[in-house]
């Protein structure tokens, strides 16, 4: 839902960044990759109950995650083309991130496993759904462009409340069981409307 007044707020600036890093040996994929080992390390740490670094890490690695689109982009108008490897290997990055964030917080924190148990649930059915609409989408000549390499179905929950609430039990893990209950409950009604308005959209 955020997503988008977002981006338009935040390209500009990342925009800015990603020509300052724009050096032989900076790559998107290399950026992207950065971004999962950092968001692996702030698993790890949450896990551990090292709840300062983890939402550190956390942070910087969706900071990376930011940039390495930007990145691409600018690489693409100079000329360097791919078929798609790099949003492949984003898209998988970040599903890899937050599930194993949401394992790392429900070790670290204690409590009952079920509500986040929840959330990867809810998360399993919206990334099905996404993924296959853009897949489908794809085939069918009605893709949605909107500079990103998959077609987005908009929806109540996309990666800016992600970030959001990911931040949110990093810093309030006495609270984490809670937050992953209500996070589970918008997350399966985000992917309850994807199904309406990818059926509708491919009909």
């Amino acid at each position: 839902m955020l997503d988008a007044p977002v981006r338009r707020v935040l390209d500009g600036p990342l925009t800015r960044v990603a020509a300052t890093l724009d050096r032989p040996w900076i790559s998107p994929d290399r950026l992207t990759a950065a971004g999962l080992v950092l968001g692996l390390a702030s698993a790890a740490t949450a896990a551990a109950g090292w709840w300062t670094a983890s939402v550190v890490l956390w942070l910087v690695s969706r900071v990376a995650d930011g940039l390495d689109g930007p990145l691409a982009r600018r690489r693409r108008a100079q000329g360097h083309w791919d078929a798609g490897a790099g949003g492949f290997f984003d898209i998988t990055a970040d599903f890899t991130v937050y599930g194993a964030t949401v394992v790392g917080v429900a070790i670290g924190a204690g409590g009952p496993l079920w509500p986040f148990l929840l959330v990867l649930l809810a998360y399993y059915v919206n990334g099905a759904a996404f993924l296959a609409f853009s897949s489908i989408a794809e085939r069918a000549g009605r893709r949605l462009d909107d500079g990103r390499s998959l077609s987005f179905l908009g929806g109540l929950a996309e990666g800016t409340e992600t970030i959001v609430v990911h931040t949110a039990w990093l810093l309030l893990p006495f609270w984490a069981g809670e937050i992953a209950l209500g996070w589970a409950a918008v997350v399966a009604i985000g992917a309850a409307h994807r199904l309406v308005a990818g059926h509708r959209a491919l009909r």
